[in-house]
């Protein structure tokens, strides 16, 4: 990987994991847990870290802090906005979550404090992984309205990537243009200073760290985008931004957690979309054949566009 995750582990984890023979590109998570053993999540299933003698390694509190230091910079607290969401993402796009006692203010999640469970899921760019998805959004020259519909890991922030980098730069299905990306967990483009670490294409801008509903009109005002790209909407303000966003004539491109589209359709916030068939394609992913398989493309009213399990990244 261009980023390691060793580089965000205490000296002791790090130590172990060189001296191992890890299949860096095709981890998934890292587990830490204090007084349990480091679990390492691959595609094919879980690996327990042993140290030189064949021991499960015992993860301590010095080691949960150590990561956390190298994790923030040792400035934990700076991070203040990110630690009161429970996650972190680190250069590479990375995301780095972490559970403990919770500090209350105001009737809201300021922090968290006793930090005793580490999660890093790894975040993996695969280019091309959006090609076979493509022609089915494309459409007289435009990019249709597309809701890709996923399980947690099931790989939609590593599709969308790609579909974005696809549809900047341009390819034989579709001349590129400019792409407005509002990457509120820094995840798509793996923001660096300002500067996307992540192939987002040569025709994208984008708004780091910034809420998805006030950040898409952010984009629309001052970079006059031909497409929106969000991850994981939900809010009832994502919606009424989305409405807003088609209605100026801009095209979007979404990620959201769900199984099925009758699981979406369920939900209150977003039934109105798909009632309004506001969105013209759903990509739906599954991890029924591997991690990030596409199990199905709808239109917007349902019909089935495609069906064959295809294996595409993971997330």
């Amino acid at each position: 990987m261009e980023y390691g995750i060793r580089g965000l582990l205490s000296p002791s984890i790090r130590y172990i994991f060189a001296r191992q023979n890890i299949d860096e590109a095709s981890l998934l998570e890292l587990r830490l847990r204090v007084n349990k053993p480091a679990i390492l999540q691959f595609s094919d299933g879980e690996y327990i870290l042993n140290n030189d003698i064949g021991e499960e390694y015992i993860v301590n509190k010095e080691d949960i802090k150590a990561t956390l230091d190298l994790v923030s910079n040792y400035s934990f607290y700076a991070y203040e906005n990110e630690v009161g969401q429970g996650y972190i993402t680190v250069r590479g796009g990375h995301r780095v979550g972490f559970t403990g006692q919770v500090v209350m203010e105001s009737g809201r999640v300021k922090s968290v404090k006793h930090i005793s469970f580490i999660n890093i899921r790894v975040a993996h760019e695969i280019k091309g992984c959006g090609l076979k998805a493509l022609p089915y959004m494309i459409n007289k020259g435009k990019v249709l309205n597309t809701l890709i519909v996923s399980p947690p890991g099931c790989g939609k922030t590593t599709l969308l990537r790609d579909i974005i980098r696809l549809v900047s730069g341009g390819n034989s299905y579709f001349k590129g243009v400019n792409v407005g990306v509002v990457d509120e967990r820094s995840e798509i483009s793996a923001c660096y200073m300002g500067v996307p670490q992540n192939d987002v294409g040569i025709r994208t801008d984008v708004l780091d760290a910034c809420p998805k509903a006030s950040g898409m009109l952010m984009l629309l005002r001052s970079m006059n985008p031909k497409v929106i790209a969000v991850d994981e909407i939900g809010s009832r303000e994502d919606m009424e931004a989305i409405s807003y966003v088609i209605n100026c004539g801009c095209s979007i491109l979404a990620t959201i957690h769900g199984s099925t589209i009758d699981d979406i359709r369920t939900r209150p916030i977003i039934r109105r979309l798909v009632e309004e068939r506001v969105f013209d394609r759903y990509i739906v992913l599954s991890d029924a054949n591997g991690v990030g398989s596409i199990e199905n493309i709808f239109d917007e009213r349902g019909n089935e566009l495609y069906m064959p399990l295809l294996s595409v990244a993971n997330s």
